[in-house]
This record gives structure tokens, C-alpha cells and sequence, in this order.
């Protein structure tokens, strides 16, 4: 198993645990969603209504699996054949792999009670469920394979994967109503999220729940290494298996569809669309029973999930997983040699394992589970034949869709619809492509919360190419020679030795470099170290600064460079003698010896023109035209300068800052304040001629706050009332940051301009635009001009700015197009920040912008830097991503630094790498600090080298990854179609995920999806980012906020874009003081209509609300009993004095201390208008602008692989 297992805890979702080496998912193809078209693999095994036959289609080659625990999807996988996306071919009934099977760990009896997992994240499945998953899983309970933790060898006894699937599909009819027949008398789905197949509604297909309970040998691992969570435990309803498992673990019972079968499906009570019919969406097997020929028939084996049970009253325990006794004979009549998936009798012993464990440890579902007794609420009541099996309909926040009820039972909450139940599934029930069961595919909250618990001490950074924990987790470092990941993270941290060896894998070589970043209070900041007026020890050749990597020789009198291998005189001065050991006796007393991170004090040959810098400068410019002044902005503004001016940036909090200060004011013309301190009020000087910008006067111009700040005040309550009538609509803008530019080289400073801009520069100036705005070339091959900068003027300015060391942040407050894709190139080449407050309004975007400004303001920042970055033989830096400007191929210039911003640089091999010596980077940034000294801060990494690609898939960081591929994309489609960016993206991350199948993983069936460990979750972050409005944007959507995001993510870092594109979803109907809810996943189905849930995604916070939440809980938050009462246009929760209240805005508050931007707060009502814009950050469901589900990209991208395999 993989070393990083953990036992499974009760994992609050039913995904499958992190530390298996890879999780093989059943075959993706299974059924995509109407996204992509299903793949119809081999052939579909079942053709509706006949009986499976010939010789069941056989599980993967038998090997126990693997280790790894990546399989920990094996759920997923599928045997060969099982990748068909329809039902597995009757021909060849799954069978169910015979002992490797035993699922033992996870099984559980199901027959007995089942204990019912807690509810926190789902409903338990029901005991059906989970035997159908357990079935569709294939977990073949088979010692580890050999190949390590990495791989996962397909169990033989492992269903074909499909058919785990399909048993699992069958679930998904759970809610909705029968299949078959139902399919035809039901609507079909509606397009909503139910629709897309997603298995709202029901359990997903087996294939998915496979992914649970028939771990692919690589989740087995996993759960091997876990012991089951006791039923109680079962928390993760879907993964945990419910029901016994057979030893088989395809114990005869019958497929999920039998369960289906039996009853008429009741309208689900959640779906909002009709229920699905026959849901046949998913099915992977038969025809719905109605199909009649499925019940006549035995149920296809289990394997052949997509088979349905005889027409007969489903199981008991199959059908809702609530049924403690066995199933009814019929089911099992499924072929006997294979169990069928859901097995209603006791488990076999092997199946004595609890499920759970083996579900838990993939954190699949593996099959209804839920307590045996009656349904609770959260247990679903048995599936009804046309419903599917899969998880009973979470409660609160749990992890499987709601299902729709059972046809006589009644839906979760008593007298409530169910609500996020799928809509029905479309059309027939024909052999619909399977349905994956979303809780037995990979999932993020489980990864994060596995970290999270594996992450109790601090990291220590002295262990080269030791991967950190996630950027989820709270973690403590300490420093011991290579920077901090706060500082430096890598895409992988065992790179290849090779650069074929890198082109096979595709995996990208990369870093996220955040050379200022913000440090915890228990971390201690860089040191600052003096070498005097020779300044910093360097390398003669490379020019890289003493760091640990430098080995000093001949008694300490030369070193040998780490980077260059050239050999350097040790100054006198600098000289120290050797230990025992080769090191200076002096080593932990120099930090640049000892540590990953510190800072030079930079000489007088450091400065620009050889001289010592002047203190750096603030200006404000200030839009005084017609609709800067009616929204209230210059108001609210001028306002808070007068307070936030005791602020600006200092490093010693006991010493005033040194920044000096300027005003100016302006519409079509430019208005400059002198605001010297001897003058009794301000004088204003006008410049008209913007065509030719010159600064009116040098002295009384840039000031200092305390000796000039009456006049200052004075001027600023002056500005609102002079400019409260003025009717001019027309601005300009070009020359507001020449007017900037020219007043820091009078100065002869550096330092950032603060421009407060409203609409598109339409007057007379330089660098005038014209509004081109263009809705039909959106998707079209001139759609990337509109992210182009309209005119080249404004890149001249920029590089002129960067030579100055002028920063630009530009605050923007449209009412309309203001072409931001132009506006924004002058901040984002300074190393600016441009923040957008589209149809501003004083009331409610007043608190945003003002926390925005203050944190702009306040902040850590470096002027008129220079980063460059160093490598080791054999590797060099040839790209760059972020907010800079490169005048040559090694430089990247910043004008201004601040510690929100990060740098990407992506490495290529030069020659080859050596696994003894592994690789080295050395940042360095030189740059100006807020108080005018120059420094040098350096940061180091060492990571290690392979020559296997199995090391390499062992050590790499997803987010990482994602950060990079993001960054990549969105400069693409400057130059490229959206579309072929996109196509770009899938088919690098299918070149990755094949390289490992093809290469690390143990030979399998095809129709498994096996994943690396640590990349399992990278096809559900990609789809993240290919559904993302710059790639793939909604109607709703403008130009401008294309633009805008486009700029943002490009000096985000690794937290930044995994809670942009993953936003953080809280369930809060419990809250604990010093301990957060474990979140749930980012899908309507795991919404409960009697809950409050926060969602978080680093620019916005939205509080939605059910539509039956408890009178008490809405007392607790907004002071009133009734729903109908919540005002919906709050943007800031009450103060109440109530525990739950207080602890409610703690988590808020601490959720905005963590993000650069503040993000607003919006109460979403349930079927309120604005719930619209809160399903939009629902990423693993269908978007409204197209973009996939997860299932339906998993399967798509497991089509992908497929295609490169073959």
C-alpha cells in the first residue's frame, strides 16, 4: 500500500482514500454524459431484454492488486471488457472474480443491521447499493501487488469494470422510477443538473460505484491497508458498502437493477425534473426491467452491473441497502458463478470484512449502504426497480446525490420533495451508457481530509525531493536548506533524468515561485545576512549565491559550485575551517549555509546607476468624471485616504514610513495637487494638454503624510465638493499613468501608482480606445483579438514604467465595456494588480473595495525588482508566467513585487540529469524594500532525479499542476481558439494519465481507468479549469470579466487557483468552536434542502440556504424564524448573540484573513434567481455554458487514454 495510506477513517465521503498507488476507475467510458458521446466500447453486452450469456466476460487478469494505492479507484476499473460503455456484453457475464474478490476488507455483512455511517456526508447507501458497487467494484481483495503502491494489478475476481458500473447505474434509478417501463412513461430527464446525467438522481452507474466497493486493486490496497471503519463509521454512505458482500463479493444477489426492478419508481422526491424514467441514462445493463425481458431473465451477473434483477420485488438488502435479509433467491439468481453484484444473504466470510473499510478506503461507495433497518433519512428505502441503486439521497451535505425516493417511500425529509434529486433519466431504458456513481470516482474533499490527517508535525524542508502536504492543509514548516513551500512549490519533485524520458510522460517540469510571500506567525521570516562592502559570496562562473549546496574544499579555502561545478577562492574575510565531516565548523551559524531562504543586503553595485535608491512613492489618481462621482466612489475614496495614509508600508512597525505621497484628479484633463506642508490649503494645477503630459510643479508635488497632513486632509474633503456637480463623461487614461510615470522620474524613485478608473478612455489622448466589444466572435478564430490589447501604445508605456520602477494597481468600476484586456496590460507587465467592482454601488461594494484598497495599500511590497532563476547542469528556466515584464530570455523584470504575487517558470532539459546529484534551482530576487534598502532574497530547491517513470508519478503535486496548466491556457488563447486550448489541455493530461497506465501500472483490462496516486484527482481540477469562464464562458459572461480572470490567475498561486477552481463547500447546520465542518463536494446533489452551506471561491463567498431549514437555525444566523423573511441582498451577516452566530462570522472573517482579495458575502435563497450564479461554481456538475460533468469527463478522459493505449 502506499506508505502515505492512512486507514481509511470514516471518510466523511465516500471517496476512495488517498495513499493508493493508483485508482483504477471502472471504464470511464462507461457512460458519458451527453457531453461526450457514450463510447460504445465492445460491444454492448446488453442488449435490452436478453439474457446475459456466454461465458461471463472475465475480470482483469488475476493478480492480486496492486499495491498501490492508487487503486484505489478500482472501483473504477473494469475489466477489459468492462469499458463498454453500454452494458457489458451479455455474452460474457461478468463473473465475479471468484476469491481474489473478497473484498473482505470492506465487506460487511450486510445482511446484519448496518450500522448507519454517519450521515455527515451522505446518506448511507443502501444495502443494494453497496452491493452493487461492491460487485461493480471488482475490489479484489488480493494482496498487494508487487508493483507497489503505484500500480494496481486488476484483480482477476474483479468485475469487469463496466459492470461494476452498470450495477451501480442501476441505482441511479433508484430515485427515479422504474426503468423500463418507467423510461417510457417518464418525462425524460430534464437538461438540469439531473439531466446531464449526472447522477443526480440516483446511485451513479455501478461503473462508478465500482469505484467503491470493487476497488480496483489499486483502492483494494487501500483498503487492505485500512481496516473497515466500523459500520458506524460507514460514514461514507456510498463507498462504504452497506450490505454483506458476498465472499465473491458478487454474492448472487442481484444486480442493482434488481433492485430496481421490483418497484415502480416513485417520482424522485428530490428531482426537480420528472424522475428519471428509465434512467436509463445509466443503465449499463438490460433494459429496465420493463424491458421485460431483464426480469424474465435472470439478472446478468453482476459484473454486468447493467443487468437488471427480475421483475420481482427487489431484494431487500439489495434494493435499499436496508434490507437486512438476504435477497430474494431471484436476485441471486444471478449466475451463481458470479455473485451478483449485490448480494442480499450474509456476506460471504470474506465478506465478513466490513464493507466499509474496503469502501472507506476508496472512499467509493460500495453499495447502498445505510442501516439495515428501516430506511432512515438517510437511508433510502429500497431501490425501486426503475430506481437506482446507488447511495439513499444524502442528507445534509452527504456525499451521494439525492436520490429520489423509492416509488412508496417517502423522500428524505419527511413531507419535503426530495430536493437536487437528478431529474429522471431520459428516454428508454435501453442499454444506456453507465452511469459512473459519482462517490466512487476520485474525490478532492476526501484526498484533502486523508492529508490533512496525515499532517501532524511540522514539514521540515532538509530532505531533497520530499514532497510537501497539500496546500489544503495547515501545516508548519521548518527551514532546513530548501525553501519553505510557501515560497517554492514544483510540479513534481522527482524530475526525470532525461528529456525523452520527460517528452514520454508529458508531465510539465515546473515551479511556483512567490518570492515575498507572507509567512504564519510561528514561521520565522528570512534572515537578513551582511557581507559588508564586498557584498555576497557568489560562483565566478554561473554567478550563483552561496547557498547549502556549495562544497567548500582544500581546508576550506575554495568552493565548489552546486550549479557550475566551477571551483571559487573563499574570500579572507569569509574563510572558515572544516570539520570531520567536509562542512564549516561555522554552517548553522550562517543562515546561507544552513537554510533554503534568506536575504542578502545588497551593495552599492546592486543599484541602478551604482547609486543608493531614494524611498519609493505612492500616487493616487483619482476619476472625477460624471460617473465616478454620482456612484459615490470618489467620495468613499477620499474618504478612507484620510485614514489609510497612517498606513502605508513599513518594515519596522515602530518607525513612520518613508513613503512619500501625491494627489491628482482627473476626467478629459489633469489635475495635480501641491500639498507641501508650509501652504494653508491646497493649490490645484491643471494640465489640459493631455497629448504631451508633463508634471506642473516638482516641489510640493510628492510629499510626507505627517508634515503635510492637514493640507492633505483638506484637499481631500475638497476633491468630492469640487467635482459634485461636474457633467464631464469623457476620460482619459494613457495619460494619467505618463502623468504618474513623469512625477517618479522628477523624483527620481520608484514607486506604484493607485489609478481609480470608470469607463472606456474615449476622449482625445493618447492611448484612446473605441469600444470593441463582440459577443459573435466569441468561439470563432478572431475571438482571441479580443484579448489583445487593442493598441501597442500601451505596451511602450508599460516597458516604460518597468524601467522606472513604476508599479501600476489599477481599481476599476464599470457600468459597462471599459476593454480590460487593454486597460490591464500597464498593471500586469509592472507587476501591478488591476480589482474590478462592475456596477458599483456605495452600499453594497463599499466594504470590498474599501478592504481591498486597505490591504492594497498596506501591504509588503518590493520596488524595481529583478528576478532571475538558476539551474543545475542539465536542466535551464525557458518559460515564464505572471505579472512581469522580460526584455531578454532570463530576466524577469518586476517594477513592483508584492507578497500576493507569484512567478511560474517551466524548466527543459539541456543534457541529462544524475539520480545521485538530482537537480538545483536558486531564485534570486533583487529588489528595493518599502523603506528604500536594496536586497537580495534567495531560495533554493533540491529536487531529486529518476530514471523510472514510476518515481516520477510517485512525487508529483496536482495542484501544482493545475496551477501551471491554467497559466499555460490562458496566455494560449491569445493566440489560439478557445477550443483547440482546450483540446490542448485534454490531450496532454490523457498523455499523462496513458504514459502511467502504459509504463507503472500492472497490466489490467482496458476498460479499467487506473490513475497515479497523487494524480487521481488531476482529470476532475482540468475539467475545473476547462469549464472556467475564460475557456469556456457562459452567456452571461462579458469581455471584460474574461479578461480579468485571465490576468488574475496569472500570478496566483498554488492555493489561489485550487480554491478557484475547487471552490471550498461547507455544510454549517453543525458548527464546532476550533474545528471546521469537513466540506463536501462541489455538486447540487449534495445540497440538502434543510441545510446552510458556505461556499468559497477565493473572490466570492455565497451562504445558501435550503428552502426547509430549521426555524432554529435560521434564528441562529439571520434573527428570524421564517425562510420568506432572509433578505437576500445582505452582504453582511447579523451580529446576534448566539454561539452558532458567532462562530459563523469567526469562519467567515477567517476565511477572507486567508485570501489577497475580500470576498463579498451573498445569501442565496434555494429556487432564488441568484442561485443561478452559485450552481456555476457546482464544477463537478454539467455547467450551463457546456462544460462537462466529472463523470462525464471522467469517462471521456478514460476514452482518451484508451485511444493513445490502443
Amino acid at each position: 500500500m502506499n506508505v502515505n495510506q492512512h486507514t481509511p477513517m470514516a471518510s466523511p465521503y465516500s471517496q476512495p482514500q488517498p495513499g493508493y498507488g493508483q485508482p483504477s476507475f471502472s471504464p470511464l467510458d462507461g457512460g458519458y454524459p451527453a457531453q461526450y458521446a457514450p463510447y460504445n466500447g465492445p460491444a454492448l453486452a446488453y442488449q435490452p431484454g436478453v439474457p446475459p450469456q456466454g461465458p461471463p466476460r472475465g475480470p482483469p487478469t488475476s493478480g492480486p492488486p496492486p499495491v498501490s494505492a492508487s487503486q484505489q479507484y478500482n472501483q473504477y476499473t473494469h475489466s477489459p471488457g468492462d469499458m463498454q460503455n453500454g452494458p457489458p456484453p451479455m455474452t460474457q457475464a461478468p463473473s465475479r472474480p471468484p476469491v481474489s474478490q473478497p473484498y473482505n476488507q470492506g465487506v460487511m455483512n450486510m445482511s446484519g443491521q448496518q450500522p448507519s455511517y454517519s450521515q455527515h456526508y451522505g446518506p448511507p447507501s443502501s444495502m443494494q447499493q453497496v452491493t452493487n458497487q461492491m460487485t461493480g467494484m471488482h475490489i479484489t481483495s488480493g494482496p498487494p501487488t508487487p508493483a507497489g503502491p503505484g500500480y494496481a494489478q486488476p484483480h482477476s475476481s474483479q468485475l469487469p469494470i463496466s459492470t461494476a458500473y452498470s450495477a451501480t447505474p442501476q441505482p441511479s434509478y433508484t430515485q427515479a422510477p422504474p426503468p423500463v417501463s418507467s423510461a417510457s412513461t417518464q418525462p425524460p430527464l430534464p437538461s438540469g443538473p439531473a439531466a446531464p446525467q449526472q447522477y443526480y438522481g440516483g446511485p451513479p452507474p455501478p461503473s462508478q460505484q465500482p469505484f467503491n466497493s470493487s476497488l480496483p486493486p489499486t483502492s483494494q490496497q487501500q483498503f487492505t491497508s485500512s481496516l473497515p471503519p466500523p459500520p458506524s463509521q460507514q460514514t461514507f454512505p456510498p463507498s462504504s458498502y452497506s450490505g454483506p458482500v458476498h465472499p465473491s463479493s458478487q454474492a448472487p444477489s442481484p444486480p442493482v437493477s434488481q433492485s430496481q426492478q421490483s418497484f415502480p419508481p416513485p417520482q424522485p422526491p428530490f428531482s426537480s425534473a420528472p424522475p428519471p424514467v428509465s434512467q436509463p441514462s445509466f443503465t449499463t445493463g438490460p433494459p429496465p426491467p420493463s424491458q421485460g425481458s431483464f426480469p424474465s431473465q435472470a439478472p446478468p451477473p453482476s459484473s454486468q452491473p447493467g443487468s437488471f434483477p427480475p421483475p420481482g420485488p427487489p431484494p431487500t438488502s439489495a434494493a435499499s441497502g436496508q434490507y437486512l435479509g438476504p435477497m430474494p433467491p431471484q436476485q441471486q439468481q444471478p449466475h451463481p458463478s458470479q455473485p451478483s453484484p449485490y448480494h442480499s444473504g450474509p456476506p460471504l466470510p470474506r465478506a465478513q470484512m466490513p464493507p466499509t473499510s474496503m469502501a472507506q478506503s476508496n472512499h467509493l461507495p460500495s453499495g447502498p449502504q445505510g442501516p439495515p433497518g428501516p430506511p432512515g433519512p438517510l437511508q433510502q428505502p429500497p431501490p425501486q426497480p426503475g430506481m437506482q441503486t446507488g447511495y439513499p439521497p444524502q442528507q445534509n451535505g452527504a456525499f451521494g446525490q439525492v436520490r429520489s425516493p423509492q416509488p412508496g417511500y417517502p423522500g428524505p425529509y419527511p413531507g419535503q420533495p426530495n430536493y437536487g434529486a437528478p431529474a429522471p433519466a431520459p428516454a428508454p431504458a435501453p442499454p444506456a451508457q453507465k452511469r459512473l456513481d459519482p462517490d466512487a470516482i476520485p474525490s478532492p474533499i476526501q484526498v484533502i481530509e486523508d492529508d490533512k490527517a496525515k499532517t501532524n508535525e511540522p514539514f521540515t524542508t532538509g530532505v531533497r525531493g520530499q514532497a510537501p502536504p497539500l496546500v489544503t492543509t495547515n501545516f508548519q514548516v521548518k527551514d532546513q536548506g530548501n525553501a519553505s513551500p510557501r515560497f517554492i512549490r514544483c510540479t513534481a519533485y522527482n524530475i526525470p533524468c532525461t528529456s525523452d524520458m520527460a517528452k514520454q510522460s508529458q508531465v510539465p517540469l515546473a515551479a511556483i515561485i512567490k518570492p515575498l510571500a507572507t509567512l504564519p506567525p510561528d514561521e520565522t521570516p528570512p534572515y537578513l545576512v551582511d557581507h559588508g562592502e564586498s557584498g555576497p559570496i557568489r560562483c565566478n562562473r554561473c554567478k550563483a549565491y552561496m547557498c547549502p549546496y556549495m562544497q567548500f574544499i582544500e581546508g576550506g579555502r575554495r568552493f565548489l559550485c552546486g550549479f557550475c561545478s566551477c571551483v571559487t577562492e573563499v574570500p579572507p574575510h569569509y574563510f572558515q575551517h572544516l570539520d570531520h565531516t567536509g562542512k564549516r565548523v561555522d554552517c548553522y551559524d550562517r543562515p546561507e549555509l544552513s537554510l533554503g531562504s534568506y536575504e542578502f543586503l545588497a551593495t552599492v553595485d546592486y543599484c541602478k546607476n551604482n547609486k543608493l535608491p531614494q524611498p519609493p512613492a505612492f500616487i493616487f489618481l483619482i476619476d472625477v468624471s460624471y460617473n465616478a462621482v454620482k456612484s459615490g466612489m470618489v467620495s468613499i475614496v477620499c474618504q478612507e485616504l484620510k485614514s489609510l495614509l497612517d498606513h502605508l508600508p513599513r518594515e519596522n512597525p515602530e518607525i513612520e514610513s518613508v513613503v512619500r505621497v501625491g494627489f491628482v484628479t482627473y476626467n478629459k484633463v489633469l489635475h495635480f495637487y501641491n500639498v507641501k506642508s508650509s501652504l494653508a490649503q491646497p493649490q490645484m494645477l491643471v494640465v489640459s494638454d493631455v497629448s504631451d503630459m508633463f508634471v506642473p510643479l516638482l516641489d510640493g508635488f510628492l510629499v510626507n503624510v505627517n508634515e503635510s497632513r492637514q493640507v492633505i486632509e483638506s484637499l481631500l474633503d475638497q476633491i468630492p465638493e469640487m467635482f459634485a456637480d461636474t457633467r464631464e463623461t469623457e476620460t482619459v487614461f494613457g495619460p494619467v499613468i505618463q502623468a504618474g510615470l513623469e512625477a517618479l522620474k522628477a523624483a527620481d524613485c520608484a514607486g506604484k501608482l493607485f489609478v481609480f478608473h470608470t469607463s472606456l478612455p474615449i476622449a482625445e489622448a493618447p492611448g484612446k480606445l473605441k469600444n470593441r466589444e463582440d459577443k459573435k466572435l466569441i468561439g470563432t478564430d478572431k475571438e482571441k483579438s479580443l484579448f489583445q490589447p487593442q493598441a501597442g501604445f500601451y505596451n511602450s508605456l508599460a516597458k516604460e514604467c518597468v524601467a522606472q520602477g513604476c508599479c501600476v494597481d489599477l481599481f476599476l468600476f464599470p457600468n459597462q465595456y471599459v476593454d480590460v484586456a487593454t486597460l490591464g496590460v500597464v498593471p500586469v507587465s509592472t507587476g501591478g494588480s488591476v480589482y474590478k467592482y462592475t456596477y458599483f454601488q456605495a452600499q453594497s461594494d463599499q466594504e470590498r473595495f474599501l478592504n481591498d484598497l486597505r490591504r492594497d495599500v498596506e501591504k509588503q511590497v518590493g520596488f524595481d525588482a529583478v528576478m532571475r532563476v538558476r539551474t543545475s547542469t542539465g536542466i535551464r528556466a525557458t518559460d515564464f508566467f505572471g505579472s512581469f515584464y522580460m526584455s531578454n530570455t532570463t530576466d524577469v523584470e518586476l517594477a513592483g513585487l508584492d507578497c500576493d504575487k507569484a512567478i511560474t517558470v517551466e524548466f527543459k532539459h539541456d543534457d541529462k540529469l544524475s539520480e545521485e546529484t538530482g537537480a538545483l534551482m536558486q531564485c534570486a530576487v533583487l529588489y528595493t524594500s518599502c523603506s528604500g534598502l536594496r536586497r537580495l532574497r534567495i531560495h533554493n530547491m533540491a529536487v531529486n532525479c529518476c530514471s523510472q517513470l514510476a518515481d516520477l508519478y510517485r512525487n508529483c503535486e496536482t495542484d501544482t499542476i493545475i496551477n501551471f496548466f491554467s497559466k499555460y491556457a490562458f496566455r494560449g488563447v491569445l493566440n489560439n481558439p478557445t477550443k483547440a486550448v482546450r483540446d490542448t489541455l485534454v490531450n496532454q493530461c490523457a498523455q499523462i494519465l496513458a504514459c502511467y497506465r502504459k509504463n507503472c501500472s500492472s497490466p489490467s483490462s482496458a476498460g479499467q481507468l487506473i490513475l497515479p496516486e497523487c494524480m487521481k484527482l488531476l482529470p476532475v481540477y482540468l475539467n475545473c479549469v476547462l469549464k472556467s469562464d475564460v475557456l469556456l464562458p457562459g452567456a452571461d459572461v462579458s469581455l471584460d470579466d474574461r479578461a480579468y480572470l485571465r490576468q488574475l490567475i496569472s500570478c496566483m498561486d498554488v492555493a489561489e487557483t485550487h480554491i478557484f477552481f475547487y471552490p471550498r463547500l461547507l455544510p454549517l447546520m453543525k458548527l464546532e468552536s476550533g474545528s471546521l465542518p469537513v466540506a463536501v463536494r462541489d455538486s447540487e446533489e449534495r445540497l440538502s434542502k434543510g441545510g446552510v452551506y458556505l461556499l468559497e471561491t477565493g473572490l466570492h463567498l455565497f451562504l445558501w440556504v435550503g428552502a426547509s431549514v430549521q426555524q432554529e437555525l435560521l434564528l441562529n444566523i439571520f434573527g428570524t424564524p421564517s425562510f420568506s423573511q432572509i433578505d437576500s441582498n445582505m452582504t453582511s451577516l447579523p451580529v446576534l448573540d448566539n454561539p452558532f452566530s458567532q462562530r459563523l462570522r469567526e469562519i467567515v472573517d477567517s476565511f477572507r484573513a486567508q485570501r489577497s482579495r475580500y470576498m463579498k458575502l451573498m445569501v442565496v435563497k434555494q429556487e432564488d434567481r441568484a442561485e443561478l450564479i452559485f450552481k456555476h461554481f457546482l464544477v463537478e456538475d454539467k455547467s450551463a455554458s457546456g462544460g462537462a460533468s466529472y463523470v462525464d469527463f471522467l469517462c471521456h478522459m478514460h476514452k482518451e487514454i484508451r485511444q493513445l493505449l490502443s
